[in-house]
């Protein structure tokens, strides 16, 4: 299981996409396209799509549009929670890979990263 990115959520990230960083683009199949879905799996074990697109050009940096929004509302994510995007297949759900969403915790006076449940 590789780690595709592990960024912190911006205002942009929470209320209008998901803005990857161009080093994930080694990781995403485009066959030769500008947008592809990508089957994710969250850890409530959920399959979700995303719509991953890039820039034309010479600066094809990608972003999630279609299905992060959702995301976003469903685990209540807010400025300075984390995505981790891993490369992990399910044949079962038919998915490439897995995402985490992770908050920051205070705990005993150190910092950690507590992954998130999904609300019920």
């Amino acid at each position: 299981m590789e780690v595709v990115f592990n960024k912190e959520l911006k205002p942009t990230d929470i209320h209008h996409r998901f803005s990857v960083p161009s080093r994930s683009l080694q990781f995403i199949d485009f066959a030769g396209e500008f947008s592809v879905d990508l089957r994710v799996k969250d850890s409530s074990g959920e399959l979700r799509v995303f719509r991953c697109r890039k820039r034309h050009g010479e600066y094809a940096k990608p972003e999630l549009s279609r299905g992060w929004r959702r995301y976003v509302a469903d685990y209540e994510l807010r400025v300075g929670d984390r995505a981790v995007l891993l490369a992990e297949e399910d044949r079962r759900l038919g998915s490439q890979f897995r995402i985490e969403a992770k908050r920051r915790i205070i705990l005993f006076g150190q910092e950690v990263r507590g992954v998130l449940p999904r609300p019920d």
